[in-house]
């Protein structure tokens, strides 16, 4: 089954910018969707954004309010996540992950990446 691999995270100012990449070891349907998720410090498991492999239907969480861009190189099969303006309360390891499924539910998504660490100093 197709294997996801995050990179990018690392240890950014208040303010700054990080851009996380999710690379797939192969592409999988075009109506499959990768999604980010994040989970800070104590905190619940949070949607961040999803985009399908055709590069369309990109949704964000509400918490993004424009700071963050999703997009898509389909000749590398890598997700970015573009992450500007970037707050203390951002620090949090991101996740990618794939749905197959018709519905963009959290719990639809599988094939789950090891993260990747983002820490934001203020």
């Amino acid at each position: 089954q197709v294997q996801l691999t995050e990179s990018g995270g690392g240890l950014v100012q208040a303010g700054g910018s990080l851009r996380l990449s999710c690379a797939a070891s192969y592409r999988t349907a075009s109506s499959d969707r990768i999604g980010w998720f994040r989970r800070g410090p104590g905190k619940e498991r949070e949607f961040v954004g999803s985009i399908r492999w055709t590069g369309a239907d990109i949704r964000y969480g509400t918490f993004v309010e424009g700071r963050f861009t999703i997009s898509i190189d389909n000749a590398k099969n890598t997700v970015y996540l573009q992450m500007t303006g970037l707050k203390p309360e951002d620090t949090a390891i991101y996740f990618c992950a794939r749905n197959r499924f018709v519905l963009d539910y959290d719990n639809n998504y599988e094939n789950w990446g090891q993260g990747t660490q983002v820490t934001v100093s203020s």
